[in-house]
């Protein structure tokens, strides 16, 4: 019965919300003159904790502090009491700290750093959601519940010593028809206590049931394929009565990315950019396509900032669908079968003669923010003199985890939606050339800061662009436990 006791904590209304398996929020910022390396890891409740880490690469940084708040609307021009991270002793480079999430929905964790070169400010994105529900351990619950019966019975009992001992006087004995009576005063407050606790329990019930319904439910998305058009149905089922299926913003210049992984070996892929023609509908002329069972990822975001990855799986049929040429944004990449991969590997030779080299560690740990840096180099050897911002930034990456479990589009900003990060300016403008211009001249490389969110096999799907060609690399990382 204890097990009606269970209490259940409960968050409301981001990383399906924008990524699949991969709730950590990573960030590489520049908050004025100081660069930081930002780590969040959002609570799976709200009101919750959000744990912050920190490093610097600046040095004469003293202090900082973080405060949460709405990203958008009323919300984002009343903070709160920031909280003050602390530095490590052993690295005065290294701040930690936390900030609760008392509210639901898009929101962003405004840092405020004091340094040599005066205070400045970063925001980074986050958003809130209810991932799950936490539930009491067993044996709290067996515990509690013996409480509970010892309360109940005890009140009961000095309920009925009240109704008869506490009248007589000093060293009288009850009677016999005392006795009695004490027994009916006791049966009745038990009979009374317990409905009172059964009461207690049907309201707990009922506001579990409402905590319940209010967590996280992606958008459901529903593929078609007819005539070599892929059409994306999008629906909400019901999670929030505000929120809506057409009103996406564009992120890259696109309303929404779409990565079509071919199931299980990760061998084909394609990275391509619907557009929507209706509410909730988008459609795309598909390129030549091989067939096989695919699992869909599509990155959207709402005009509030929130993020979210829609999922679905289709089966092209055997006539492989025979469309267009890539053009523009889209890309792809043919690699070897994921079963067939046994260790990590750090160079991939591209069809045009072009390789891609990641400049990775011996052994891969999860859990542990790091920089991926990939190069693109010519069939010579050499750094590429023609290249080129690709969506705005120097690249762009997919970490997909081999059982399905994990999906990641990340930016060299990180794992925060750029449309939420430009929202979360004060000036409205975004980062690297996101206003449409672009650098005389470009590296060839490019870093993606990121944390394996648990052990196992992963691909790394990277695109970097050169003149008009969008190349795209696939590497291995096989991640041990922390």
């Amino acid at each position: 019965m204890y097990l009606r006791f269970v209490l259940l904590l409960l968050a409301g209304a981001s990383a399906a919300f924008g990524h699949v398996g991969s709730p950590d929020v990573y960030f590489d910022a520049q908050a004025g003159p100081y660069s930081l390396f930002v780590t969040v890891q959002p609570p799976p409740v709200i009101p919750g904790v959000a744990q912050i880490q920190i490093r610097t690469t600046s040095p004469g940084v003293h202090a900082m502090n973080a405060t949460p708040l709405g990203l958008t609307g009323e919300a984002a021009r009343h903070a709160p009491v920031a909280d003050a991270l602390r530095q490590s002793k052993q690295d005065p480079q290294y701040f930690t700290g936390a900030v609760w999430l008392m509210a639901a929905g898009s929101m962003q964790v405004r840092v405020v750093v004091d340094g040599d070169k005066g205070p400045a400010t970063v925001s980074v994105p986050l958003p809130a959601i209810a991932q799950r529900t936490l539930t009491m351990p067993t044996g709290l619950g067996f515990f509690l519940f013996a409480i509970l019966c010892v309360l109940v019975v005890g009140l009961a009992g000095i309920i009925g010593a009240a109704a008869t001992e506490a009248e007589l006087a000093p060293g009288v004995a009850p009677t016999r028809q005392a006795r009695v009576r004490q027994l009916m005063v006791v049966g009745g407050a038990l009979a009374v206590l317990i409905f009172i606790t059964w009461l207690g329990n049907s309201w707990w019930t009922a506001e579990a049931a409402t905590y319940q319904a209010n967590i996280y439910k992606p958008l459901q998305m529903t593929p078609s394929l007819s005539g070599g058009v892929l059409r994306l149905k999008v629906t909400d089922p019901g999670w929030l009565p505000f929120r809506k299926s057409d009103d996406f913003v564009p992120d890259h210049g696109h309303l929404m990315h779409l990565y079509l992984i071919r199931q299980p070996e990760l061998d084909r892929v394609y990275h391509l950019h619907p557009d929507m023609t209706g509410a909730g509908v988008f459609e795309l002329q598909m390129p030549s396509i091989a067939p096989g069972r695919y699992k869909l990822y599509a990155d959207v975001v709402h005009e509030d900032g929130f993020p979210e990855t829609l999922t679905a799986s289709m089966n092209v049929p055997e006539s492989s669908v025979t469309g267009r040429a890539l053009d523009g944004d889209d890309a792809a990449v043919s690699a070897t079968p994921a079963s067939e991969v046994h260790a990590n590997t750090t160079e991939f030779l591209l069809p045009d003669g072009y390789k891609m080299r990641f400049d990775a560690p011996a052994a891969w740990v999860a859990k542990r923010a790091e920089l991926f840096r990939f190069e693109l180099l010519d069939p010579a050897g050499h750094a590429p003199q023609d290249m080129r911002l690709y969506m705005g930034m120097l690249g762009h990456a997919a970490f997909v985890k081999t059982d399905g479990t994990v999906f990641a589009h990340i930016h060299p900003n990180g794992s925060v939606a750029m449309a939420a990060f430009m929202m979360s300016r004060p000036d409205g403008m975004g980062s690297m050339n996101m206003d449409g211009t672009e650098p005389a001249a470009l590296p060839n490389a490019v870093s993606f800061p990121y944390g394996f969110p648990s052990a196992g096999h992963y691909r790394i799907f990277v695109q970097m662009k050169h003149g008009d060609t969008v190349e795209t690399g696939a590497f291995d990382a096989f991640v041990g436990r922390s």
